[in-house]
């Protein structure tokens, strides 16, 4: 089975809605990727940051609505989205990982397909090359794309 990761480059710093560029890129893969059938997971840092990707996907437009939740919350059926971060998320199958964490997360080989985001910060920056590396080792199609 052969397992894609793809990075984003991140070229600019601009933020909105408090998220950064690679958070709304995040907010934004995720609705495309969910509109096209897929489940996905988008794996944050830390709780602070979950948060605020749940605000901006409530804040979107009513027409670019995407269902979702936090890891953790109960809901009757599961959503499409969820939004887990270090140490907190739930055992649903996910066709898509949207990495936003420094390191790749254990769970990674589980999927098929990841996203990850080379930011311009250079310690970030150096981090995203680090996860690269470590994709290429374990055999995964890598490609990057300017974001």
């Amino acid at each position: 089975m052969i397992k894609n990761a793809q990075f984003y480059v991140i070229e600019k710093t601009q933020a909105k809605n408090l998220l950064t560029e690679a958070e709304t890129l995040a907010c934004d893969l995720a609705a495309s990727s969910w509109r096209l059938g897929k489940r996905v997971l988008i794996a944050c840092e830390t709780e602070q940051q979950a948060l605020n990707i749940d605000e901006a996907l409530w804040q979107r437009e009513p027409e670019e609505f995407v269902p979702h939740n936090l890891s953790g919350e109960i809901t009757t059926y599961a959503t499409p989205i969820e939004i887990s971060w270090v140490g907190k998320r739930n055992a649903q199958s996910r066709d898509l990982l949207i990495n936003l964490q420094s390191q790749i997360p254990d769970f990674a080989v589980s999927f098929k397909q990841v996203i990850d985001f080379v930011p311009i910060d250079e310690t970030e920056k150096a981090q995203a090359r680090e996860r690269y590396k470590q994709y290429r080792q374990l055999g995964w199609q890598l490609s990057t794309e300017k974001a």
